[in-house]
């Protein structure tokens, strides 16, 4: 078995010192595709991972500006406003007509813009990638791309009209823009490993981002402001986290989805209001045509066994995607330049953008989190769920996303001793 791959983190802190070039701003033709001086960039949501998309989007070029910003919590919107003064202080042009605060927010938000980067809660991220394609405007969009059935059918119909609108949509699954990664799975395609057998992915780690209730914080007020932590505004942890895995997985295969899988999953060591209504565990089997099979787990419990791998073996060898290594009848390990994966994709997608040639991740960004939505699915109602079911259903975790609004009672609430109710698998119905 190939050595656990290096956390996240770490591996893209290692890359990005390897190569400073990959981090440098692209050259820029004398004219942007939409035939103005500069780009202006808009985030809808702001929390730490758009911020991180604003600067990187902002690294790209001194052409780039970001002119407005929203967030339902007028507290973030300011903090992170001064956050991205302080380290892009001549590209921050957020003035206070453009900070907006609000459940509609998103709407000013594409309509000040040319590229919009949404980076909010998940529940949202189809639907106002559609409404930004539809407005004519260039879109990043962070993972997941969608919670439920419904939602991917938004986000394939978001994907679809770029196209057809010749406008750039880039996916936030970064290890398609991690060069050891493309370098890996281009072996793989050219038989490295012979036929694959057998994928293991893990995503391990302790719980993620919890936010405590404020006080007199009300009931939906606080479920957006720890938004992480419900199925209805996440879609749970294999949509959530364990998508990247997927996401390679299913790069390594070809683009080949899954015909069915089955999943176990509960919880077992989180418990109190801050958790939410997720499992803190899941392992999901999924079964390829092919008689090939991943087994994909996620968990998010302290004090256990941490590890971030993507591990692919096949009638010839394996791989350690991660690693960036080959081992068996070939054996070879990347060695080629790094880079930041995050600021590599926002590179190719402005470059995208200024050249006037669209990139477009549609054919991956739906694929994979169709496979992760059908894995949640699997573990929540404990039945064996098909690739058709899926593509068939339309299953949203309600309420629908546009009767959201301020006030209004949310789809779940705890109970009397501040736990909110599971799903139960073997009882549950959502397909």
């Amino acid at each position: 078995m190939p050595e656990p791959a290096a956390s996240r983190r770490s591996f893209l802190k290692a890359s990005a010192a390897a190569s400073a070039a990959a981090l440098a701003p692209l050259p820029m033709p004398p004219v942007h595709a939409a035939g103005s001086d500069t780009i202006k960039v808009g985030m809808i949501g702001s929390g730490g991972r758009c911020t991180g998309a604003a600067e990187q989007a902002l690294s790209t070029g001194p052409d780039v500006r970001l002119v407005a910003m929203c967030d339902i919590f007028e507290e973030r919107v300011k903090g992170r406003l001064e956050v991205l003064k302080r380290s892009k202080k001549d590209q921050v042009v957020v003035n206070a007509d453009h900070a907006f605060v609000g459940f509609d927010g998103y709407r000013k938000v594409i309509e000040a813009s040319d590229v919009v980067l949404i980076a909010c809660a998940s529940k949202f991220h189809p639907y106002y990638a559609r409404a930004a394609i539809q407005a004519g405007k260039h879109v990043f969009v962070e993972k997941p791309h969608g919670i439920d059935p419904a939602g991917m059918r938004a986000m394939a119909e978001a994907c679809e009209l770029a196209r057809q609108k010749k406008l750039s949509l880039m996916s936030g699954l970064q290890w398609r823009h991690t060069p050891a990664v493309e370098e890996t799975v281009k072996r793989i395609h050219d038989g490295a490993i012979g036929e694959i057998v057998t994928i293991e992915e893990n995503f391990l780690r302790g719980p993620y981002q919890l936010e405590r209730r404020k006080p007199g914080q009300d009931e939906l007020l606080y479920q957006f402001y720890n938004w992480y932590h419900f199925c209805w505004l996440s879609g749970d942890d294999v949509s959530q986290s364990l998508v990247h895995n997927v996401d390679t997985a299913t790069w390594a295969m070809n683009g080949v989805a899954p015909v069915r899988c089955h999943g176990l999953a509960g919880r077992s060591a989180s418990f109190g209001e801050v958790y939410g209504d997720m499992f803190d565990h899941h392992s999901v089997v999924y079964q390829y045509a092919s008689g090939a099979r991943m087994y994909a787990n996620c968990r998010t419990q302290n004090k256990c066994h941490g590890e971030y791998s993507s591990l692919v073996w096949g009638t010839k060898g394996r791989a350690n995607l991660f690693g960036g290594t080959i081992e068996g009848e070939t054996k070879w390990k990347y060695q080629g330049p790094g880079g930041n994966a995050y600021q590599i994709e926002h590179n190719r997608l402005f470059e995208a953008i200024r050249t006037g040639k669209p990139f477009n991740s549609g054919d991956y960004m739906v694929k994979s989190t169709t496979i992760g939505v059908m894995g949640q699915l699997a573990c929540y109602t404990g039945q064996m769920v098909t690739w058709e079911q899926v593509e068939k259903s339309d299953f949203g975790f309600g309420p629908a996303w546009d009767a959201v609004k301020e006030g209004m009672e949310p789809p779940t609430k705890p109970g009397p001793d501040g736990n909110y109710p599971l799903p139960v698998p073997g009882k549950t119905r959502l397909i």
